[in-house]
């Protein structure tokens, strides 16, 4: 009878805890970037430059890309039109593996849940550089970006626990040009 009892609390203990210990960082099956960073400048000269992160690890780059589609001011942007900017990049060579790209890639419904930090100016001519993640919206096939940190002119950042994690890591990326 004990024996009995004790199978049962295990089979429970194994159906309740053993599934919710699997973590993937595919947040949509149909979701393609999960990153971007951007540097957008108007003084002295445009410059708009930046990379993405796609959900296979590629880092596809541009500078100056000609024709460019910007989300709006809800960081929201069509799928069709982000597809249009990803043929607008070239191919790094450099990519991030599986197990890096899950490790921060958990993160990102998080941090999209999280409040940011109001902006503060600190400078002119700087620019505006800003990292983001992004979440895919199937019902109407949009990308919604969240902002985890931005630099320059003006400064803010996303206050969750890992986005400083999360910004770090993409800097590494950027400064490895």
């Amino acid at each position: 009878m004990i024996r009995k009892f004790f199978h049962i609390i295990v089979t429970v203990f194994l159906i309740l805890i053993v599934p919710g210990c699997k973590k993937s960082y595919i947040l949509n099956d149909n979701q393609i970037v999960l990153f971007q960073y951007e540097y957008l400048n108007y003084a002295w000269g445009y410059q708009h430059s930046g990379f993405y992160i796609d959900c296979d690890g590629n880092i596809l780059e541009y500078d100056k890309p000609e024709g460019w589609n910007f989300a709006d001011s809800d960081n929201t942007i069509e799928s069709s039109l982000l597809l249009e900017n990803l043929t607008k990049c070239s191919l790094s060579e450099k990519s991030v593996s599986s197990s890096e790209l899950s490790k921060y890639s958990r993160h990102i419904e998080n941090i999209a849940s999280s409040k940011v930090t109001s902006p503060r100016n600190i400078g002119a001519d700087i620019g505006s550089m800003k990292y983001y993640c992004y979440l895919y919206d199937d019902a109407t096939d949009t990308y919604h970006g969240f902002l985890i940190k931005m630099a320059g002119d003006y400064t803010c950042e996303n206050l969750n626990f890992y986005s400083k994690r999360v910004a770090s890591w993409l800097d590494e990326i950027r400064k490895e040009d």
